[in-house]
């Protein structure tokens, strides 16, 4: 069974699509604008072992604000659809990535139940032209949408591109071992997962 999604979200001030296969070869396309998040987006196809597609037209001369919500919300959503049920998952996930000297720990529960901890200081606010509080807005948009419950936590890092690179490699790898398929059915008690 495909365990694919496609999701276009449409407002006044975005317009994004995204694709997705939980059992891809780590490919991934991927436009916002925002290259910074672009680069960032491109590490969660890759190291997610996903196929990724994710296109966003945004409200930049604003801000990356909208845009970079509005991915994670339809993100969100395409995880939500492509595991379906939840049925034979292994439903847990946690990885610790170090780039350089930057090293971060993340843990996933495909739970149903949203709830983001968020344990991330970065030396500097922007990277770029990107605003690095938009990183933990992006993750609460993604966690609401595709009603996980994710642990982040940076354990250490000087340079704020390294620090949310370990982030999004943590939260990938961390990701492809909790949807990864091991069993079947639901792995809850409840025989639910919502």
């Amino acid at each position: 069974m495909a365990r694919t999604a496609r999701i276009q979200r449409d407002t006044k001030e975005t317009r994004v699509h995204v694709a997705l296969d939980l059992d891809g070869e780590g490919t991934s396309e991927v436009a916002t604008g925002v290259p910074f998040f672009d680069h960032m987006l491109d590490q969660l196809g890759r190291h997610g072992r996903l196929a990724l597609e994710v296109r966003t037209e945004g409200d930049l001369e604003i801000d990356a604000h909208h845009t970079v919500e509005d991915t994670g919300i339809a993100l969100g959503q395409a995880l939500a659809e492509a595991w379906g049920d939840r049925a034979g998952v292994e439903r847990f996930g946690d990885a610790t990535v170090p780039i350089d000297e930057a090293i971060t720990r993340v843990a996933i529960d495909l739970s149903g139940r949203p709830y983001l901890v968020w344990e991330v200081d970065t030396p500097v606010e922007v990277v770029g032209a990107f605003e690095t509080t938009l990183v933990k807005h992006f993750f609460e948009a993604l966690v609401a949408n595709a009603r996980i419950t994710l642990h982040v936590t940076n354990l250490g890092g000087d340079n704020t591109h390294h620090v949310y690179e370990s982030v999004f490699k943590a939260v990938a790898v961390a990701l492809r071992r909790a949807v990864r398929v091991t069993t079947t059915g639901v792995p809850s008690t409840k025989g639910v997962l919502q």
